[in-house]
């Protein structure tokens, strides 16, 4: 049903060329004032008005707001249907609607439109062109694990003619079954005795694969048993053969080939794409730099970081040795039951500055609806920090920690790294990008960009010590510029693993030498880094985007060409979308439909 009852009933696009059908389908998108509204003509049911079907019309008038609604839906619709990875029709399906969808982007007229719909074309063109070559990527790295998967040909054709509804021979399907637990074991038995070799990496995704194959199994089975009596009596066993062998399987591969292990850091494996897959997903985020002039970026951020460190640091009695600065720092934590309070704060805090020194519109919602929850124990092993967005989740340690680690968790999440991180998380950070992203230009919510989220909510640090008024003693100075060195390593860890130049132990190593943190904190983040459903450049562009944005700002207001609120609230309205891409909205720059980046903000 869609959004409000009166709502004119389009046809669908399909129907559209067949005139002779007389029923319209519901449209939850369409736009009544810009079809011309309900006419009382159309006839009555119920007390509800229903527009007759409108003559087809051309798929130029569609705006490209619209059609990047209809594209984020067909894209939803499409993976639910071919839903598992590894199918040949599901890569070939997508790949057809991505090429067919750019080849009617480009058939616009670019020239015509207005500066606003120049820039969706271009993030349309890079989703679309980002989405194919992630798909050609997947398919070609699935061929690297058909040897452990042998069996994922048998379960995809079973499940797809579920999905189907196609006639099913129970004999015949329980012969399947039996073969795939077949299949499994000749791989288990081979992998046992140690005749397959397969790289660690390729062992990591052969195992997600295996366990997204056994979910699919299951569906299959749960669809026919018991309603048809048959069925059961057919592949009841054969089904339950195959699924213990799989369940057996997957952590077979885990340890045996992967090397994962519980306890520690042996759960962190992760996926490097190589060093072409970042130089597209660079271009598609509209960076201009390549992967090693990003890190010789970071690497300079981080000994600016490391002067103000030590000046802090002489501040505080330290002398040069930031170090002892800093873990005096992390002494100050809040005790046990107060966390919460104190959050809550530093939140009212963050709001109020922003308020009071007139930098960026807070619309009073925002503020009245901010929520607060605490995180378990399981969640601090990937998110030892807070999280914030529409609300923000407060890491503490809780009773059930050991002793050791309730004293690290404490210790990372003291009072001072807590005043920049809370801000960061809710007012004017996140929760305040994403209230308005839901209510301005909500189509370009499918261009989400960590260089746009994280960008905006590091930004806002960088605003702040800028100005000097906020970060005002050394033990917050300490503690901000902790968070800023932070994203220098995530940029330079990140990066590197990507590149095959750094193991997930070495980058814990990075984060515990160079930023100063507590070990369990920096394997949760590397943890959360490789082993989440992060992209490869997630955790550089937090810095990133803070520097695009920070610089963007300083054009704008050395050329007058806004207010420093004016900026603010522009980039809130635009919503998601590489900052270059924003730049050119802000500067009104010339743009084409093979725009690519060229902005050297660093320079």
């Amino acid at each position: 049903m869609s959004e409000t009852i009166l709502t004119e009933m389009s046809l669908t696009e399909t129907s559209q060329t067949a005139t002779s059908r007389s029923a319209p389908s519901m449209d939850s998108t369409a736009d009544s004032s810009a079809s011309g509204g309900i006419s009382p003509s159309s006839g009555n049911m119920d007390g509800l008005w229903v527009a007759l079907p409108k003559p087809a019309q051309s798929q130029s008038t569609e705006s490209l707001p619209d059609r990047i609604r209809r594209i984020r839906v067909d894209l939803e619709e499409l993976e639910v249907f071919y839903s598992i990875s590894v199918s040949p029709g599901r890569h070939e399906r997508l790949r057809r609607y991505f090429s067919d969808e750019l080849k009617a982007l480009f058939s616009l007229d670019f020239e015509a439109l207005s500066q606003s719909d120049k820039v969706d074309f271009l993030l349309l063109r890079n989703f679309l062109r980002r989405k194919s070559h992630r798909l050609y990527a997947q398919k070609e790295s699935n061929k690297e694990i058909q040897r452990l998967i042998p069996f994922a040909q048998l379960i995809t054709a079973l499940c797809e003619a579920r999905r189907d509804v196609d006639p099913l021979s129970n004999e015949r399907a329980a012969q399947q079954l039996d073969d795939i637990a077949k299949l499994v074991g000749q791989v288990k038995e081979g992998i046992e005795n140690d005749r397959i070799k397969i790289s660690k990496t390729a062992a990591y995704k052969a195992s997600k694969v295996a366990a997204e194959l056994r979910g699919h199994l299951q569906e299959f089975f749960n669809f026919y048993s018991s309603y048809d009596p048959m069925f059961d009596w057919w592949a009841a066993a054969p089904w339950k053969a195959a699924d213990v062998a799989l369940s057996q399987f997957v952590p077979l591969i885990q340890t045996k080939l992967a090397g994962m292990h519980q306890g520690g850091t042996g759960d962190i494996i992760g996926e490097p794409i190589g060093r072409e897959a970042l130089l597209v997903e660079l271009e598609a985020e509209m960076i201009v730099y390549s992967p090693e002039e990003l890190i010789h970026l970071a690497k300079e951020q981080y000994q600016w970081c490391e002067a103000q460190m030590k000046t802090a640091s002489v501040e505080l009695g330290y002398g040069d040795d930031w170090k002892k600065a800093l873990d005096s720092v992390k002494k100050h934590s809040v005790p046990p039951g107060e966390q919460t309070s104190f959050v809550k704060t530093l939140i009212r805090e963050g709001a109020a500055f922003v308020k009071e020194h007139d930098l960026v519109t807070v619309p009073p919602l925002a503020e009245e609806a901010s929520r607060m929850t605490m995180m378990g124990p399981e969640m601090q092993k990937v998110a030892p920090f807070f999280l914030g967005g529409p609300l923000i989740m407060v890491a503490y340690p809780t009773a059930e920690m050991s002793h050791e680690l309730k004293k690290m968790v404490m210790r990372g999440n003291n009072k001072h790294f807590a005043r920049a991180t809370a801000f960061h998380e809710m007012i004017p950070g996140h929760r305040l990008q994403l209230f308005m992203t839901e209510r301005h230009n909500s189509h370009r919510q499918i261009f989400t960009t960590p260089f746009s989220i994280e960008g905006w909510a590091m930004y806002w640090e960088l605003v702040f010590w800028d100005r000097g008024d906020f970060f005002e003693s050394a033990e917050d100075r300490i503690g901000t510029l902790f968070w800023r060195m932070h994203r220098c390593a995530r940029i330079i860890f990140s990066l590197k693993f990507h590149l095959g130049q750094m193991t997930p132990q070495e980058c814990i190593d990075l984060l515990v030498d160079w930023v100063g943190h507590e070990r369990s904190t920096a394997e949760g983040e590397v943890r959360r880094s490789f082993n989440g459903d992060y992209g490869p450049l997630y955790q550089a562009g937090y810095m990133l985007g803070a520097l695009q944005l920070f610089e963007l700002r300083r054009e704008v207001l050395k050329g007058d060409h806004m207010s420093e609120k004016e900026f603010n609230d522009a980039f809130l309205k635009a919503n998601f979308m590489p900052i270059e891409l924003f730049r050119a909205l802000a500067l009104d720059l010339e743009l084409h439909p093979d725009y690519t980046p060229n902005w050297k903000f660093n320079e």
